[in-house]
């Protein structure tokens, strides 16, 4: 099996866990390794961002929680002009972006709520815990728990999940104004969601 080949199977690892792991869901090759083991190649590429040292201590997954899965977004932060007795401002609305796993597959989608959910019909719903900004230029990355789940899919279990390396997003600097209040404005981003389960 040359190298191609085996990225491909974990990926397809990655999807099919639902229905390959029963209830639990789980993805061999997406799980954090015990302590002192050594990670296999195709489980270090499947999750390598998420493997990387965090900006903060406080954007660390509580300790008892592991690393299962890594999602890249690709979409847009959404912000609409809103009034106030002080003028006018952009307020953020939702997210609004497609979730791609290892080697490019389709996994699902990332909403309102924030709500992730999967192609296969399970969902999860955060709530952020903390923040911090790396890149000025971009919006935080993020620590969230979970608050809400549904369906018996790959993210059923998910307890928290991270905001990494992401790039865009922010509102934008102009044209919201007592004149303009309802307009909408949707910014490109980019973001990579790390999802962790409990004991």
């Amino acid at each position: 099996m040359n190298k191609t080949t085996r990225r491909l199977a974990a990926a397809t690892a990655l999807l099919l866990a639902p229905w390959l792991g029963g209830c639990a869901g789980r993805s061999r090759t997406t799980e954090a390794a015990p302590p002192g083991a050594v990670l296999s190649a195709a489980e270090a590429e499947v999750t390598a961002h998420c493997r990387e040292p965090l900006p903060g201590a406080e954007l660390a997954a509580p300790p008892g929680n592991r690393l299962v899965l890594q999602l890249d977004a690709v979409g847009v932060q959404i912000y609409t002009c809103t009034g106030s007795p002080a003028g006018a401002a952009w307020s953020f609305t939702a997210p609004e972006a497609t979730l791609i796993g290892h080697e490019g597959i389709l996994f699902g989608k990332h909403g309102a709520g924030p709500t992730w959910e999967a192609l296969e019909g399970s969902t999860v719903v955060g709530a952020k815990v903390a923040g911090l900004t790396p890149d000025p230029a971009a919006i935080p990355w993020l620590l969230l728990r979970a608050t809400s789940h549904a369906g018996a899919g790959r993210l059923a279990r998910v307890t928290f999940i991270q905001r990494i390396r992401t790039g865009g997003g922010l509102a934008p600097q102009e044209g919201c104004s007592p004149a303009t209040v309802g307009a909408v404005a949707r910014v490109p981003y980019t973001a990579t969601y790390c999802f962790h389960e409990g004991p």
